[in-house]
């Protein structure tokens, strides 16, 4: 009896609505899995129109397409005898459900639609997507006639259910549903599933990667089992990078692991098990077995189908592997870099430009795309055919090979110092500096005749030449004059803390100064506290009309002032914000012993 098992996983570089290109992606994935000898095969989530759809899911195209490429799917030879486990939308009873299709020889075995949707943040499935609110059950799934002629079905099943193939039995996760309180591989662990499977659309946040390998560990640590994990990887057409980190996990220990960052399409990892080991491991928790036997049972579609094979004795099982981490400082330069690049060759364009100032932000920038470069020529090194013809059509030269990261950046990187005559010396340098280190195209230009224009056409509108607060000028001239001249009037430190705590914390002023009076205290007294809160929601609120407008940008942090998807707050502010500053003067008062009369405890 034949007890090893050979699975797959993968990550694909998907691009929203490119279903010709993702048709290519996923048929590549399954034969590489099959030539490694995997019979199951699972990929992200959505894999067949891209996760970055957005509203194109109301699109009846959108639904429409995906069928067209599942039918290329079902009929292609490399699709036989490997269950083929992929994503797209489907619509069932006038209900747009995010859908993982199983099928088999030309046969779909089961549709299983997502439970728990991802609502927050950079999410918002619930806007296209209705959850399956029904554990354990399924109900019949009228398919389209061009499925139908294919498959020879007019009815498949529809809901949460496991497969059970003539050797084990499988169950279905969906990105969003392994980070739930009570996950399905809980249940469906307990009523005998050995192979837990979970497709992602899982962006890039730093140090995200230790989270999602201890949930997947943890899933099979106490339960047993073979947990795969797949996932998009790239920028799909929007501000989020998909950091791949694939992962085969057996009986708690990772077996496979994927690349993080990654310029290859289509990687996919394999990994043998014997089953056996999944059983010996689950016996000995008597915990479990207690559980096990008052479980609600799953409902099962019997696949007449083997993942194993007769002749394993020789066969060689996967060992476990210490998962190998970035750094935060690699997740910071290698993240952002590759979004760059299918930002570049997405975009059809022919380079970057680079205002560089020689300040913190223009320098971290550039830095990003030399190691950008650096990515592109170690791809390129390692054989990747993909990288070299997007590098030769980007630059329309057919003879280019990237090999040193410096040259390569001279070809698509332009940088420009842009002085005036505030300019230091300094900062030239270090913008030159920095240039000739990653090997830019630069150049200097002088604006002071761009800035005199625009102080010029101030001064024929309203009779007046702006200045400065400090050197006499109203409040609306400051901020005029601070637009046009690289100040923000808080450091860098500063306003990430002022950024956690607005977003991530959800403090409004008043409670911001409370926090921060606590946390700096060491080095600000009361006093100094508020000041700098009240300068951060003035500044806030007078710029926060610009977020509407924000340049497409790299989200790897929770407290992105990007509005459009990210944080649905007004763009209008009483900017003197009066009630909330004049709690904050209160109790600074307090703090200071030189309280007044009045008390608003009440109010605060």
């Amino acid at each position: 009896m034949g007890r090893k098992v050979t699975v797959a996983t993968c990550s694909l570089n998907q691009w929203a609505l490119d279903f010709e290109g993702n048709l290519r992606r996923i048929l590549r994935s399954i034969e590489i899995a099959r030539n490694k000898g995997a019979r199951y095969r699972l990929g992200p989530e959505l894999e067949i129109c891209g996760y970055g759809c957005w509203d194109h899911y109301f699109e009846s195209d959108t639904i429409l397409h995906s069928y067209q490429v599942l039918a290329q799917l079902l009929v292609a030879p490399v699709t036989q005898n490997i269950i083929c486990d992929v994503g797209m939308p489907v619509m069932h009873r006038n209900v747009r459900y995010n859908c993982r299709v199983i099928f088999l020889n030309g046969k779909i075995l089961l549709i299983r639609p997502k439970m728990v949707l991802a609502n927050e943040g950079n999410y918002q499935e619930m806007r296209w997507f209705a959850p399956w609110p029904r554990s354990r059950q399924a109900e019949d799934h009228f398919l389209p006639r061009m499925i139908q002629k294919l498959t020879k079905q007019d009815l498949v099943p529809f809901g949460d259910l496991v497969l059970a193939t003539k050797d084990t039995c499988i169950g279905t996760e969906i990105c969003e549903e392994l980070w739930t309180p009570h996950s399905p591989h809980i249940d469906m662990g307990l009523d005998g599933v050995e192979i837990f499977t979970n497709s992602s659309g899982s962006h890039h946040v730093l140090r995200k990667a230790h989270t999602r390998v201890d949930l997947v560990n943890l899933a099979t640590l106490k339960n047993g089992g073979i947990y795969l994990m797949a996932n998009q990887k790239g920028c799909d057409g929007g501000r989020l990078y998909y950091d791949g980190c694939s992962m085969i996990s057996v009986n708690g220990s990772t077996v496979a692991q994927g690349a993080q960052f990654s310029l290859d399409d289509v990687e996919v990892l394999t990994a043998t098990v014997d089953l056996e080991d999944i059983r010996s491991y689950r016996a000995e928790i008597s915990s479990r077995n207690l559980m096990a036997s008052t479980v609600v049972p799953y409902t099962r579609v019997l696949v007449d189908f083997a993942l194993s094979c007769r002749n394993d004795v020789l066969l060689s099982t996967s060992e476990p592997i210490t998962w190998q981490f970035h750094s935060l400082g690699e997740e910071i330069s290698l993240g952002p870099a590759c979004w760059l690049w299918d930002y570049l060759r997405r975009s059809e364009q022919a380079g970057f430009f680079l205002p560089l100032s020689g300040g913190l932000d223009s320098s971290a920038t550039a830095c990003l795309v030399y190691s950008m470069c650096r990515q592109v020529c170690q791809a390129v090194s390692n054989g990747n055919k993909e990288v070299l013809a997007d590098v030769q059509r980007i630059l329309n030269r057919d003879d280019f090979l990237p090999q040193d990261p410096q040259k390569l950046c001279g070809q698509l990187l332009t940088t420009c110092y842009m002085a005036t005559q505030n300019s230091s010396r300094d900062t030239y340098n270090k913008a030159q500096e920095l240039a000739e280190q990653i090997g830019s195209y630069h150049i200097s230009l002088n604006i002071d005749t761009v800035v005199n224009i625009i102080m010029e056409i101030f001064r024929v509108t309203t009779g007046k030449m702006p200045q400065f607060l400090v050197h006499g000028g109203s409040s609306r001239e400051d901020v005029a004059m601070q637009n046009v001249q690289e100040d923000m009037g808080v450091t860098y430190k500063e306003l990430a803390v002022f950024g956690r705590l607005r977003k991530m914390g959800k403090a409004g002023p008043y409670s911001m100064f409370c926090k921060l009076v606590n946390m700096w205290k060491e080095i600000c007294t009361p006093r100094e506290v508020a000041d700098k809160v009240k300068h951060f929601f003035r500044k806030y609120s007078l710029n926060r009309h610009k977020m509407t407008t924000l340049t497409p940008s790299y989200h790897a942090e929770n407290y992105s002032p990007d509005d459009n998807r990210f944080d649905p707050r007004p763009f209008l502010y009483q900017s003197s914000w009066p009630w909330q500053f004049r709690c904050i003067d209160q109790q600074v008062m307090k703090l200071e012993g030189t309280e007044g009369e009045q008390d608003f405890d009440d109010l605060v």
